[in-house]
């Protein structure tokens, strides 16, 4: 059954209906598969950023077991970064016959063929976080766009800057980080901030960062260092939290003391530890269990051969397919001023595991004790 032809299944139902429809010893009807012994696999892109395998891969995995009574297996593959490795991945898992594919690309164009591969197969494909090509049945992320928005926004505020503030209100200029080319949500990323940023600072320097590589990044600034000096640059924005690692590092080795402002994403660990310590000014706090638990969910419906219907907030258009099944998640600006209510109260970071030795001081400043 080819993505079209799921899409216009008539069985609908919201997550919640769906737990409780696995759950229960109906007798199973005409193209809908109640049994539980459903394959998922899962194809994610890297393992440079630690949401994913620390995050992301464990929560998929709990939802997929609770939505099967413990029968559904995870296959799990990580590209790491090479986008013919990944495109070798899903072919195998094709060949395997799994039930539903669940994809986070490293290249959502590169990766469209062996999706239309997946389809033929009738194997139908959840794209997740990132808006892969090809005929996807469902797709899962947060709202990216939102999430360039609001670093704009907060390197803005940063800045001292914001409605009614003219160009050129602050000293120096910005450099903008963006990520990979091949990933269609640096492209949103990059969008929002835009949106923000342009005509209320100048942008001295912008990159588009290879792979999303810390390392790059620092180059990348270490160059823009040497064009507009170690007191030239009044903040930087970063589209995530690795990258922004390696930014810092570069302005630190450049023997900046005072450091300009610089954005992340991810609310990474190590990126709370340079909030709370004063080197990063804020984060992008994504929600990954949301994520994660709509992804399993979309699978497992598609699996059965029911239609996304109220499991979907909306719909959205990719350049290869119209009116995908689409969920996306909120996002959250983090600081100094919410970590406890936030990262903490989620129970994604404890206190202890922030506030190391090397922290005390700042983390009892804050009231994270």
């Amino acid at each position: 059954m080819n993505a079209l032809l799921r899409r216009a299944a008539v069985a609908a139902a919201a997550p919640a209906m769906v737990m409780s429809l696995f759950g229960c010893g109906t007798t199973e009807e005409p193209g809908v598969r109640l049994s539980d012994d459903i394959v998922v696999g899962l194809l994610l892109p890297e393992n440079q950023a630690a949401r994913y395998e620390q995050f992301d891969k464990p929560v998929i995995e709990e939802r997929i077991a609770l939505l099967t009574n413990s029968k559904g297996t995870v296959r799990y593959a990580n590209a790491k970064n090479d986008a013919e490795l990944q495109t070798k991945q899903l072919e195998s898992m094709i060949k395997d016959k799994v039930d539903v594919l669940i994809v986070d690309a490293v290249d959502s164009k590169a990766i469209a063929a062996a999706i239309g591969k997946a389809d033929d197969a009738g194997i139908p494909v959840v794209a997740f976080d990132r808006l892969a090509e090809g005929p996807i049945d469902g797709y899962v992320s947060f709202d990216n766009e939102q999430v360039g928005h609001i670093q704009g926004k907060s390197l803005l505020k940063a800045l001292k800057t914001g409605a009614g503030a003219r160009p050129g209100s602050t000293s120096g200029k910005i450099v903008m980080m963006n990520g990979a080319l091949t990933d269609p949500n640096a492209a949103m990323f990059k969008k929002g901030a835009h949106t923000e940023l342009d005509g209320m600072v100048e942008i001295g320097l912008e990159y588009d960062t290879k792979d999303w590589k810390p390392e790059n990044a620092e180059a990348n600034m270490g160059a823009a260092l040497a064009t507009l000096g170690k007191d030239g640059i009044a903040g930087v924005y970063s589209a995530n939290d690795g990258m922004a690692g390696g930014i810092i590092a570069a302005l630190k080795a450049a023997g900046v003391t005072d450091l300009p402002p610089v954005t992340g994403q991810d609310a990474e660990l190590a990126a709370v530890q340079r909030i709370v310590a004063g080197d990063q000014y804020m984060t992008v706090y994504k929600q990954y269990a949301p994520e994660a638990e709509a992804a399993a969910e979309m699978a497992i419906l598609l699996a059965r051969n029911m239609s996304l219907g109220a499991a979907a907030h909306t719909d959205i258009d990719t350049p290869t397919e119209k009116s995908v099944p689409t969920v996306r998640i909120p996002v959250i600006a983090l600081t100094k001023e919410n970590i406890e209510e936030t990262v903490v109260a989620d129970g994604l970071y404890t206190v202890k595991q922030i506030c190391v030795r090397e922290l005390k001081d700042e983390c009892e400043e804050l009231g994270l004790e």
